[in-house]
């Protein structure tokens, strides 16, 4: 390829660009980002496997590596899945004092409230099998345990009678187990499942035990749950008091009368039927008729927390 000699004004503008360069040593390049913009993470250091933990009364010595290396993997998954660890650290605040409440009446172990967190994110979910609600209860196992389900109503989406129907599960279970780390893998993997595998395998507690992929990891997202709640800035999160979700302040009225449109009841009390169903979200349709009344609701207790009119 040939080569052309460049022009002498060409020449000259390079030669002044560089003179005007040298002379300002000071100036930054365009490309720095500027100091407001740093996105290094400052608070990377995080705990990792303890060499014991306290978990349903008893103390747990990590020594085995199958065993820390398990707690490990959800203690990893759990820490850099942020988005869904902040939700949950930011509704415990809301949620659990009620859950401890009941637990603690219904005389089972504080610990299975962590149970409760890896079902489901301490939201309403529904799974894709079709079990619902804060505890994850099927359609089949609901009504055994006294939760009403139809087309207007859905007790497993309500927290309080949930969590009593959760509570009688797992003393079933532990009465069979005698052992409430077993009692809880039942949870997930059923109680005549776990005692085949048990029966088959020789052996009398899930740690022992090879299972399925599910249950094999269940009791362990427990625990790494349970060790990020009690203590999550060793683990990274660092969420500040305002930022927590507050308790709902509520009343409760009892309704005996059907309501034939939910949304016009709620305008007339002063609310409004979005707020009833945030309250509420065991009622499903617009409507309670005759089939699921005498019921209590629960209702904004005329504080500012939920705001029936807003300006448009």
């Amino acid at each position: 390829m040939l080569t052309y000699p460049k022009k002498p004004r060409t020449i000259l503008f390079s030669l002044i660009t560089f003179l005007v360069a040298c002379n300002n040593p000071e100036k930054k390049p365009i490309s720095k980002k500027p100091e407001s913009l740093n996105l290094t993470q400052k608070n990377t250091t995080i705990s990792g496997i303890p060499d014991s933990m306290m978990f349903f009364g008893n103390h747990i010595q990590f020594i085995d590596q199958d065993i820390r290396e398990r707690l490990d993997r959800e203690l990893l998954v759990n820490i850099y899945f942020q988005s869904s660890t902040n939700l949950i650290l930011k509704r415990c605040n809301r949620y659990l004092p009620t859950i401890e409440k009941i637990l603690k009446e219904e005389k089972v172990p504080d610990d299975f409230k962590y149970l409760c967190v890896i079902e489901s994110s301490l939201s309403n979910a529904t799974s894709p099998a079709g079990a619902s609600g804060f505890w994850q209860f099927m359609t089949f196992t609901a009504p055994k345990y006294g939760l009403r389900i139809s087309d207007e109503i859905d007790e497993r989406l309500h927290l309080e009678k949930s969590t009593r129907a959760a509570c009688a599960l797992i003393k079933s279970n532990f009465s069979m187990f005698n052992n409430w780390i077993n009692a809880c893998a039942a949870y997930n993997r059923g109680p005549g499942g776990l005692l085949e595998d048990f029966k088959i395998q020789q052996v009398q507690h899930v740690f022992d035990a090879e299972l399925n992929q599910e249950t094999a990891r269940y009791v362990f997202r427990i625990m790494a749950l349970k060790l990020i709640i009690e203590n999550p800035k060793a683990y990274g999160f660092h969420i500040s008091e305002k930022d927590l979700y507050p308790i709902y302040k509520t009343q409760k009225i009892t309704i005996n009368e059907p309501i034939e449109n939910l949304a016009a009841w709620s305008i007339q009390k002063g609310y409004n039927r979005k707020i009833i169903r945030l309250l509420n979200p065991w009622i499903l349709r617009n409507k309670l008729t005759s089939e699921s009344i005498p019921c209590t609701i629960e209702v904004p207790d005329g504080n500012q927390q939920l705001k029936v009119n807003h300006p448009l």
